[in-house]
């Protein structure tokens, strides 16, 4: 699948305090959901016991996101925190347990899904950053990412020649042909579902399933993207010195096939939603099921007062960065920039700095898209789940993004966007993942403050001309590779690093208790 821009690094717009967790989830709830045509009385849940699922579905957001995709919710709805009591409600009866599969991904769902009609099986990864891929349905091999509609024909025999039918009459962009001991499943994927009137009469199909898309940007046969990484960009470039976000619209419009001009506009809308997100933070906010309380406030207060240590434009940036952190972790709504957990580095950075420089919401924009294309190499090469990588595949990227995002705000050159990018990944390689009690809180408000700083940091250096040595892409590797050889539990388990502190385990323990009374001192 060839990464949008829209769909995999900047967004979705989403409530929750993981992306990888809640948003992923979520999708994937709702194309289970579609398999069953909306009609659900049981699901099964099991996760592989040695991924990073059994130990975070719950505080971490998956049964919150998997539960309202199963309702058919989206991923920015209010009612999202109270998912598992409307689940109930509704009459759907959910079980969950880990079991031994030897799944190789660790965010992998298996979903077993019932009415008193029929029953289906699904398989899906969470990759990073919301993104998904279905990879198993009814024991068919498939991939499936929710860029597209999807409808599957389950039949006996002959669906080879319901393939030329179709292929003859119609225009899918793609029809693929599976086969298991059940049968014989036919998946079309097109810009709508397939016509009834192509598939009337055929006493071969047993039944037909519609999923559609969950993506903001669909897919479309014969795509083709100028570049995918730092150094194809640069060939492109052919030495015209374009900048960074003229060529994220370049490549953004290849991809998802819309304007110059709507590309420009989405990034704006989204730039809107941040910004009134980082007011609500600094209004106040609270949650329950929250370790770190209001903190912004007290730091905006000290600020104006002039009781801070002067930092220039970098206080307004920790004022921002943490204003969206405590929106995520009280369920407001925030966007993944590239994920939930380092979703403020980018914004707060960006946001602060544009408005120190006095520029408008069209700069921001431009600067985010320059951020997003940032994204789309290092996602391409690599991943934004800190289960695979650790959290320098999520505040690490974000770092890169928010550098190369500042630096086009300066007016720097594309080869000085691309240096500050470098730098501040490579200052962040081997960033671990050890959330303080189980939350998407802790480090991870410092982490995004450290993400925006660094990001300040290199793209001042890149526009003075320090020199990265590393070009980008080989960073993305080295970071990759890193991530490889990192231990489980330093991987978002919640089984090493902070996470195993005697302090974490108490704070964790006294959430758990708080329903029931007595808490524990520290």
């Amino acid at each position: 699948m060839i990464v949008s821009i829209f769909n995999d690094v900047i967004g979705p717009v989403m409530r929750g305090p993981s992306s990888s967790h809640c948003a992923a989830a979520l999708r994937i709830g709702r194309i289970a959901r579609d398999l069953m045509d909306g009609q659900i009385e049981e699901v099964l849940v099991e996760f592989d016991r040695n991924g990073s699922l059994p130990t975070t579905h719950e505080s971490q957001g998956s049964d919150m996101g998997l539960f309202g995709g199963l309702l058919g919710w989206h991923a920015s709805d209010e009612r999202l925190p109270n998912s598992a009591d409307a689940i109930r409600k509704s009459g759907i009866s959910v079980r969950m347990e880990a079991i031994v599969a030897g799944d190789p991904h660790p965010n992998t769902y298996r979903l077993t899904l019932s009415n008193n009609r029929e029953s289906h099986f699904l398989k899906a990864i969470s990759t990073g950053g919301g993104i998904i891929e279905v990879i198993d349905i009814d024991g068919f091999e498939i991939s499936l990412h929710g860029d597209y509609y999807e409808t599957l024909i389950y039949m006996k025999s002959g669906a080879a020649d319901l393939r030329n039918r179709i292929e003859v009459s119609w225009t899918p962009d793609s029809l693929i042909l599976h086969q298991s001991e059940k049968g014989q499943m036919l998946q079309v994927k097109a810009q709508c579902f397939v016509p009834e009137a192509l598939l009337e009469g055929l006493a071969e199909i047993d039944f037909v399933k519609r999923l559609g898309p969950v993506l903001p940007v669909t897919s479309r046969s014969g795509i083709e993207v100028p570049f995918t990484s730092g150094n194809s960009l640069l060939e492109y470039d052919a030495g015209r010195n374009i900048p960074l976000w003229k060529h994220a619209v370049a490549y953004e419009c290849a991809r998802s096939g819309l304007s110059e001009d709507r590309v420009l506009e989405m990034m704006v809308e989204l730039v809107r939603i941040l910004r009134q997100s980082i007011a609500k933070g600094l209004e106040g906010t609270s949650y329950e099921d929250r370790i770190l309380g209001f903190q912004s406030g007290g730091f905006q207060r000290m600020m104006t007062e002039g009781k801070l240590l002067d930092c220039g434009a970098l206080n307004r940036m920790i004022l921002y960065v943490t204003a969206l952190m405590e929106v995520k972790s009280s369920m407001g709504v925030i966007i993944a920039m590239p994920t939930a957990g380092a979703c403020s580095a980018l914004p707060g950075a960006t946001i602060a700095i544009a408005e120190e420089m006095g520029l408008d919401e069209q700069d921001m924009a431009k600067a985010v898209l320059a951020a997003g294309l940032i994204g789309v190499f290092i996602t391409t090469a690599w991943t934004f789940a800190a289960e695979a990588g650790g959290c320098q595949a999520e505040c690490g990227a974000a770092s890169s993004m928010a550098a190369a995002s500042l630096a086009t705000l300066a007016g720097a050159s594309l080869v000085q966007a691309l240096a500050a990018a470098s730098m501040a990944l490579q200052n962040v390689i081997g960033l671990v993942c050890d959330p303080i009690a189980n939350r998407v809180e802790a480090p991870c408000l410092g982490k995004n403050v450290l993400a925006a700083s660094n990001a300040l940091s290199c793209a001042n250096m890149a526009l003075a001309g320090f020199d990265p040595l590393i070009p980008l892409d080989e960073v993305i590797d080295t970071a990759k590779r890193v991530g490889n050889q990192m231990p489980r539990e330093l991987r978002c388990t919640a089984l090493g690093g902070l996470s195993i502190t005697p302090t974490s385990k108490l704070i964790e323990g006294n959430l758990s208790r708080k329903q029931r009374g007595q808490l524990l001192a520290p």
